[in-house]
């Protein structure tokens, strides 16, 4: 396997001898170093017949080889030759063994074989030594592998976030049970997991095998104890594992530990070593398996030397043991206290619902939060349309283009027709001429289409650049950058003005756009703390346009769509509908996004907050700003 040097031992024998001699020499000890080469090749290439038909005793030897290689499964062996003597007929050669091990760094040491002379060269002295200096007769070694205690992630003040914690295995002991249907039925009822399916796991179990139904954290089982405790074959050993503080905390972020996969185990192999073994408990998705070798560490193990009879209660006798090297922390901007709002926030709401913070002027994520329903990597990777949340962009292209100042008179009719088509605000609400900062707070989309038509094709995808829309940011954790395209015309300009069309968002690049907004410093996502910048800073809009933006972003707030946010403190926003889907009417995601300004001892310490909120299939951006407004309760 790759050791701690950055080297790759090889499997194949390497001996440091004289050319094996072709008949008798006139030394002796080329000889008996021709012998023992013969032996410790053919054994190091796996031909233990022909390496036993070498020794003394071929019966003898081949068990003590054939139990060596059980006792070191999937070892492979390397040696090197060094001393002969020979007196009165008997020889001796010391030699090196270095054994690859399976998942665990090489072990060696140093041995000597013990020749004998035959009427036709010299055999090798049957005996268990061969195999390793302390073993004797009867007893055979025992190597036991473990890992290091894995290493922390730890939020932004350097506190774990996973900890030993107790759960409980909710399954089935097939010999106890009575009545197969009604067991299937009770446990489903308490956990959700179909009956069927806990049916069919059942029967197909061999005799004897626990069949696992569902793993969970103490809390949560005993809420669920009453109804499932005293149901005939249900069984709840437990245990300890390595988690966060709560199922949801972070997850699509920080990844969990579990038992090890197929297809993490073949990420960790490189040139056909394995790093780790089947049963391992290895990060499985997020930063846990981004930084598996960090986290996790290397290997260690012991070599005990034990009788075979297992009756004599041999306990062994420890003749070696490499100790595992621990990883190294993990450091998040993830601030515990938003982290856990953000977490109670989307709880309270029934559709598939995102919220992300990010901290403006350095992209650190302050929360990745998603709630049950929800799929949580759709908080980081999930291609949305952003609906009227991107006329906060749409503005910055206006604002920039010099075709508007936030006081200039804009119509606001309750339709548009562009290249036959035609669009309408939400009910056709008609303002009339307001100014540009009213129809943004109340959000106009036919103000927004028709002012659009006056700027380049380019420079609504230049606008949402210079906030990083666009970039294909590269993280430990992939975060869709967003895509808005630079060539639309007509009907497709005017939908990518509202966020409709081919204009794609994640919660967390909006996340990202608000906190530029925030802060004039638009920067890259940031998900460990001290990595590589994820890109480039985005070349930031004009201080000027960002100036005239935001009392727009603010009067959201105070007179516009979220003024359910009014006395949440100094909040600026942007809401946003998004239709999608061809039914009639159409299915709409709902969208919040905005910042804080921190008050004294607000938004749990973490200072300014900017954040995104999706709520899937909400049909509004009412269903966000709600989720918003708990968001911002909880923060204080």
């Amino acid at each position: 396997m790759r050791t701690r040097r950055g080297t790759v031992l090889g499997t194949a024998l390497t001996l440091l001898a004289l050319p094996v001699l072709g008949a008798c020499s006139a030394d002796p000890r080329d000889d008996v170093r021709a012998a023992a080469d013969a032996f410790l090749s053919d054994w190091a290439a796996g031909d233990t017949a022909a390496a036993a038909g070498a020794t003394t005793d071929p019966d003898a030897t081949t068990a003590l080889l054939e139990q060596a290689a059980a006792d070191l499964p999937g070892a492979t062996l390397t040696l090197e030759v060094g001393g002969v003597t020979v007196e009165d007929g008997s020889a001796t050669v010391d030699w090196t063994a270095t054994w690859d091990l399976a998942a665990a760094p090489d072990w060696s040491y140093r041995a000597t074989l013990r020749l004998r002379e035959a009427e036709e060269g010299w055999d090798v002295v049957a005996d268990p030594t061969v195999v390793h200096p302390e073993l004797g007769e009867g007893q055979h070694l025992v190597l036991e592998r473990r890992l290091p205690e894995r290493a922390a992630i730890t939020d932004a003040a350097g506190q774990p976030l996973f900890t030993p914690t107790e759960v409980v295995e909710v399954g089935v002991d097939p010999a106890g049970v009575t009545d197969l249907p009604a067991l299937a039925a009770g446990l489903s009822a308490a956990t959700g997991i179909p009956a069927e399916e806990i049916s069919a796991d059942v029967q197909a179990a061999p005799a004897g095998q626990f069949v696992p139904v569902i793993s969970l954290r103490r809390p949560d089982f005993e809420a669920i104890r009453a109804q499932v405790y005293d149901l005939p074959g249900a069984v709840f050993p437990t245990s300890t594992r390595l988690l966060a503080p709560s199922a949801r905390f972070a997850q699509a972020l920080l990844g969990r530990v579990g038992p090890a996969t197929a297809e993490v185990l073949e990420e960790t192999t490189e040139d056909g070593d394995p790093a780790y073994a089947a049963g391992d408990r290895l990060g499985l998705s997020g930063l846990q398996r981004a930084y598996q070798e960090q986290l996790t560490g290397t290997p260690g193990f012991t070599v005990t030397v034990v009788s075979t009879d297992v009756a004599t209660g041999d306990a062994g006798r420890q003749v070696d043991a490499v100790a595992p090297v621990p990883g190294e922390p993990l450091r998040t901007p993830l601030v515990r206290a938003v982290q856990e709002a953000a977490d109670a926030a989307v709880a309270g709401s029934a559709q598939p619902t995102h919220l992300v913070a990010v901290r403006p002027g350095t992209g650190e994520l302050l929360a990745v939060a998603s709630n049950e329903a929800a799929v949580p990597v759709n908080a980081l990777t999930g291609q949305f349309p952003p609906g009227s949340s991107m006329k906060a962009i749409t503005a910055t292209a206006l604002l920039s283009a010099g075709v508007l100042t936030p006081q200039t008179p804009v119509a606001c009719p309750g339709t548009l027709v562009v290249d036959g088509r035609e669009f309408e605000n939400e009910d056709r609400f008609d303002l009339g001429t307001v100014p540009f900062t009213e129809a943004f707070a109340r959000s106009c989309n036919t103000t927004f289409m028709q002012q659009a038509q006056q700027l380049p094709a380019d420079a609504l995808a230049a606008a949402a650049a210079s906030y990083g829309v666009g970039t294909d940011w590269q993280l430990p954790v992939d975060v869709f950058g967003g895509s808005v395209p630079a060539d639309s015309t007509g009907t497709g300009a005017a939908a990518d003005a509202i966020g409709q069309g081919e204009v794609l968002m994640s919660p967390a690049q909006l996340a990202l756009v608000a906190a530029g907004i925030a802060s004039g410093r638009p920067a890259a996502p940031v998900e460990v703390v001290g990595a590589e910048p994820a890109g480039p800073a985005p070349e930031a809009p004009d201080a000027a346009v960002l100036d005239a933006l935001r009392p727009m972003m603010r009067e959201v707030v105070l007179s516009g769509t979220a003024t359910a946010l009014a006395d949440r403190g100094e909040v600026y926003g942007k809401t946003g509908t998004a239709e999608y889907g061809s039914g009639t009417p159409p299915d709409a995601h709902g969208w919040f996004t905005g910042y804080r300004v921190a008050g004294p001892g607000g938004n749990g310490g973490a200072g300014d907050v900017a954040f995104a909120v999706l709520v899937e299939g909400g049909g509004s951006s009412s269903a966000a700003v709600a989720v918003t407004d708990a968001f911002l309760g909880a923060l204080g």
